[in-house]
């Protein structure tokens, strides 16, 4: 059973040239950001935050999960609301939605309240999002300034996770860790009152149909395959681990099987089915994974470990964020040459053998031999991939299908962050044990241990994004044609 939308089935965008787009793409821009690095900036507040308000190990990690499964299962339905609605409005609803959710969570005095908080960022986020993009989008329909904004937008998705671990440093030593979170407010005022006569107001037309039950399978059925990952660490034979992964998966498969009928599917699967398509997708969800997932063990190294303060620890994952700058910038130039197949093989290949150099960290830790050049190298990677990412995602599709493909990159990158924070804690957890186990008690042994932990979960983010130079060299083949232009009106869902 599918709602209609009380939106305007009237097409209201102008197809004109923006007189203002690159005044506007800087709007976009921070907002891009703001989305960004919030799933990284806490990252570093999280041992302050445990210790004030007594949070247990595993709802640490839910801090970092719920955001990002709550903005990926509901991106797609996000993206829906944007076209239906109206993308100016969303994006307006979005900006204020995730400012007072920030608000409520840098004020936050319980583990509830904190995760509450950040679920609703996530769900705010998930509406913000698409709507920026198909913004985005119409502003720079085709040709060589599309690929330039794209550049500027993809190279904010791969360095914003960075730049939330420095700024995240900053305000934890010299504030405190809640305004990691309220430091969103001023950035949405800007963004709200430097939006608002810059976006022009467009929305789809025709079909105007919510997929309801859709959006319940995929949520559902997402939530339950990431509880059941947050389960396997206290053991992956326990009947909670086994049965919420079983669950989930049938979710998900009763979700592609309702969608194949829906008369007006949340997720078309024409959509996925598209080879090239198909593989940007599964690139994003094993990126999402492992830079995701990574950082946040690479954190807790720097501070547990190492006992760097919050802000040398944010200083220490600049060489990231400015390789990634750097090489979206020289890659923008050549992408129109070279196309997309090349880089997005080559930067699974770099950033796998960049975590694979930080998974030889060890309990002294030298930062500029066993750190440094693994970030770089992780940076170069990233760059490769983010920068061509969300231009091949819509590669080929006709007009009505433009928004869901949009919508479900970042909906794939965020989905597979919280699938493999989840993931990775469990198999932190158990090396952390074995390690313990195998080893006689020392001063040193619960170093010792986190380390083999921190280095088991770099092992597998390098092996899983490692995965994406396959399916890139053999799937990822757009024509440069499809590459250069795309429908003019963006369906976002």
């Amino acid at each position: 059973m599918t709602l209609p939308s009380t939106a305007s089935t009237e097409a209201v965008h102008d197809h004109a040239a923006h007189p203002r787009r690159w005044w506007l793409l800087a709007v976009l821009a921070l907002a891009q950001l703001m989305v960004v690095l919030d799933g990284t900036i806490v990252n570093i507040a999280l041992p302050d935050a445990q210790m004030e308000l007594g949070m247990s190990d595993g709802d640490r990690t839910w801090v970092v999960t719920i955001y990002a499964l709550a903005f990926g299962s509901l991106l797609l339905l996000g993206g829906r609301i944007a076209d239906y609605w109206g993308r100016k409005r969303s994006f307006m609803l979005g900006m204020v939605g995730f400012a007072i959710a920030s608000g409520i969570g840098g004020f936050a005095a319980t583990t509830e309240q904190l995760l509450i908080a950040r679920g609703l960022q996530g769900a705010f986020a998930a509406i913000l999002a698409p709507a920026s993009l198909a913004i985005l989008t119409i502003t720079f329909p085709n040709g060589k300034d599309r690929i330039k904004a794209f550049a500027v937008y993809g190279a904010i998705g791969g360095g914003g996770a960075a730049v939330g671990l420095l700024l995240g440093g900053v305000l934890t030593e010299y504030a405190s860790w809640g305004w990691c979170l309220l430091v969103n407010v001023p950035i949405a005022i800007v963004a709200i009152v430097a939006g608002f006569p810059l976006i022009r107001e467009s929305r789809a037309h025709g079909n105007t149909r919510y997929d309801l039950p859709g959006t319940v399978l995929v949520v559902a059925g997402l939530a339950s395959l990431v509880y059941g990952f947050s389960q396997a660490e206290n053991g992956w034979g326990r009947w909670e681990t086994i049965g919420f992964l079983a669950l989930g998966v049938v979710l998900l498969a009763t979700f592609v099987w309702w969608e194949s009928r829906a008369a007006n599917p949340l997720l078309p699967l024409r959509v996925i089915v598209n080879r090239v398509r198909g593989g940007a997708f599964l690139v994003s969800l094993l990126t999402g994974a492992a830079l995701l997932g990574g950082l946040l063990f690479l954190t807790f190294y720097f501070q547990i470990v190492l006992g760097f303060s919050p802000l040398q620890s944010g200083l220490a994952s600049l060489p990231m964020t400015f390789t990634i700058m750097i090489g979206a910038t020289v890659l923008s130039k050549f992408l129109p040459t070279t196309g997309v197949r090349l880089p997005m093989t080559v930067g699974p290949i770099v950033a796998a053998a960049g975590l694979t150099w930080l998974s030889f960290i060890t309990v002294e830790g030298n930062y500029v031999v066993e750190v440094l050049p693994g970030v770089i190298l992780l940076g170069i990677g990233l760059a490769c991939i983010f920068v061509p990412l969300q231009n091949v995602a819509l590669s080929g599709i006709d007009e009505h299908d433009a928004g869901v493909a949009s919508a479900a990159v970042s909906a794939t990158q965020q989905i597979g962050g919280s699938i493999g924070t989840a993931l990775f804690t469990a198999l932190y957890t158990a090396a952390i044990s074995a390690y313990l186990a195998a080893n006689p008690p020392s001063a040193t042994a619960q170093l010792e241990a986190f380390v083999s932990g921190y280095s088991t979960a770099f092992l597998w983010a390098a092996g899983l994004i490692l995965l994406a130079a396959p399916i890139s060299f053999f799937l990822v083949r757009p024509s440069k044609d499809e590459l250069m232009n795309v429908p003019d009106a963006v369906h976002l869902g």
